[in-house]
């Protein structure tokens, strides 16, 4: 496979523009891109080759990145489609989603002032379970329903939870390494 630098991330692994793609083949065709593009490969090269060559391995880590996170393969997705999901600017989300945020924020800052890594190891599955259900709804949106301002919405929520957990996972590993 020669890497196509010319059209979008899914072009240049070879995989079908979708939200679910096969991550094992994403992971093996990355190593084949790379491996027709590495620097190590032109070393020897004339200076414009071997700056070629780190700009498109450049190019391909930025594109494996992108894939490979469902977030960022879903913004890209929708950017590919002409829809930007205005996270900096609309922050505006469902009451309902705003009160299970709330709720969520109470009770990781009294497990965090309990130091009661329990419940933030709960807490944490609870979101991550959130999460993974949200990205079977973001994979619906961007695919079979092809709603893609309903997709935009999911990316807002999920970057919301990802913060979140993100939290939630520091202060668990602040109460671990305290416990050290």
């Amino acid at each position: 496979m020669t890497p196509d630098f010319t059209r979008n991330h899914f072009d240049l692994f070879g995989l079908p523009v979708a939200f679910a793609i096969d991550l094992q083949r994403l992971d093996r065709d990355y190593r084949e891109v790379q491996g027709h593009v590495h620097p190590d490969r032109f070393a020897a090269a004339p200076e414009s080759e071997r700056r070629l060559s780190m700009q498109l391995a450049t190019q391909a880590n930025e594109a494996y990145r992108t894939l490979r996170e469902p977030l960022l393969r879903a913004r890209y997705l929708l950017a590919l489609k002409g829809y930007d999901t205005a996270e900096e600017d609309n922050t505006s989300m469902p009451a309902d989603f705003l009160m299970e945020q709330m709720d969520w924020r109470e009770q990781a800052e009294d497990a965090r002032a309990a130091r009661d890594a329990g419940a933030l190891k709960a807490l944490r599955e609870s979101i991550d379970a959130r999460r993974s259900a949200m990205h079977a709804d973001l994979g619906k949106s961007l695919g079979s329903t092809g709603n893609y301002e309903a997709a935009c919405m999911l990316v807002r929520k999920l970057r919301f939870l990802d913060k979140l957990g993100e939290e939630v996972l520091d202060a668990l590993h602040a109460i671990e390494d305290a416990a050290r």
